[in-house]
């Protein structure tokens, strides 16, 4: 019998990707994704779950399945107000950690950040490092944590200083060597990639990926 998928940031850069590969997975015979508006797309695994986020428990009945996969995040040009960031890149999957853990899931894949830490002055990999944190207190079975550096993939926004910042560090890249290789942008495809390579192997424990791992993992 397969698993049953839950993914939050199904529309996202990193989501879109996974949510491809679990749909055409013989590994999940469902794929639950929580969205505040439904996409369009159609899938006979796919079910989609319409929630308010601030009303997390409303849905908890329904937030049920074997692995959780977190690509939820925002940007500061996105979420201008840092309690709403903070929503969004830790409250919310950590309510739905919670959740879903209560309600039989066993693993839980986290999107972070190269450089997360939750004693930085830096308020984005400050958060990071806290959401990280919170969700390994979740007893989950197994929690896999991702940090990508610079993410190279076609977003539906434009950001100018993002896309120079990715054709600079496609260049920039073969010159990133030994240790300095977890720097190298990263495709968004490979993340996706490690997340679902991980979640169909057997774990115990928590995990945390540098980009190079990552890199490795997914290619």
């Amino acid at each position: 019998m397969g698993k049953k998928a839950i993914l939050l940031g199904a529309s996202g850069l990193i989501g879109t990707h996974l949510l491809s590969l679990l749909l055409n997975s013989s590994t999940y015979d469902q794929v639950l994704i929580l969205v505040r508006k439904e996409l369009d797309i159609q899938h006979p695994k796919l079910r989609q779950l319409t929630v308010d986020f601030e009303l997390l428990n409303q849905y908890a009945h329904e937030i049920k399945g074997d692995a959780v996969f977190c690509c939820l995040g925002t940007t500061k040009s996105k979420t201008p107000d840092p309690a709403q960031y903070r929503k969004i890149d830790l409250q919310y999957p950590l309510d739905i950690a919670w959740i879903a853990q209560s309600n039989g899931a066993e693993q839980y894949h986290l999107v972070s950040a190269l450089g997360a830490n939750r004693n930085s002055s830096i308020f984005y990999s400050k958060l990071k490092g806290e959401a990280e944190h919170e969700i390994k207190a979740v007893p989950f079975k197994a929690i896999h944590i991702y940090q990508p550096s610079l993410l190279d993939g076609n977003r539906k926004e434009s950001r100018f200083g993002e896309l120079s910042m990715i054709r600079i560090m496609r260049v920039l890249n073969p010159l990133l060597i030994g240790p300095l290789k977890k720097y190298r942008s990263i495709q968004v495809k490979k993340v996706a990639m490690a997340m679902f390579r991980k979640s169909t192997e057997e774990h115990k424990g928590i995990y945390t990926y540098t980009s190079e791992q990552i890199e490795a993992i997914g290619s």
